[in-house]
This record gives C-alpha cells, structure tokens and sequence, in this order.
C-alpha cells in the first residue's frame, strides 16, 4: 500500500515548507465586479472560498509576513493597518 502524499504549504512569514494542517490560512474575499471590497479574514476551517495565503500559527510569523511584506505579495494588494490588527488579535486566541 503507497503512502499518502501530505499537502505542503510555505508560510508567508517564515517561508519554511510545513504540513497544510499545522498552519493557518488568511484569504482575501472579494467579488469579481468591485475588488477595492475585498476582504481579509482568518479561514480556520481551511474550507472557504478565496485566494488563501498560509503562515504559522504564531505572532512572530506573522511580525514577520508584515515586515516582509508576504500577504501583500499573496494578495498584490496593500493591506490596511486595521486588518494586520485583526488578524493579530485572531492569532492571539488561537494560541489561548
């Protein structure tokens, strides 16, 4: 019997490859017809749709994806403020 192929992701704060399970996907939602309305939300199900972006499951990944720049460079989109703050404080309970 073959072995099952693990799916791999590369954190966006890291840029280490680790197994798609261990890790968080951000998407960015948007519509087709007004894309400045797009949205960036934690997707913990890993199921919903849009253009996904993983990273680590904590903060000094994600310092790192706002210093680098990574989910900008997903998204090639620029990234308020406010949503980084959000997302921080996502992470936050998750690690609780």
């Amino acid at each position: 019997m073959a072995n099952k192929k693990i799916p791999m992701r590369q954190c966006v704060g890291c840029h280490e490859m680790k197994n798609k399970k261990n890790m968080i996907r951000v998407i960015k939602t948007a519509s087709p017809e007004e894309p400045e309305k797009a949205e960036i939300i934690l997707d913990t199900t890993g199921r919903k749709n849009g253009r996904g972006a993983y990273i680590c499951p904590n903060k000094e990944c994600l310092e790192k994806a706002v210093k680098n720049k990574g989910l900008e460079r997903s998204f090639k989109m620029s990234i308020p403020r406010d949503v980084y703050e959000m997302l921080t404080k996502e992470m936050e309970k998750l690690e609780t």
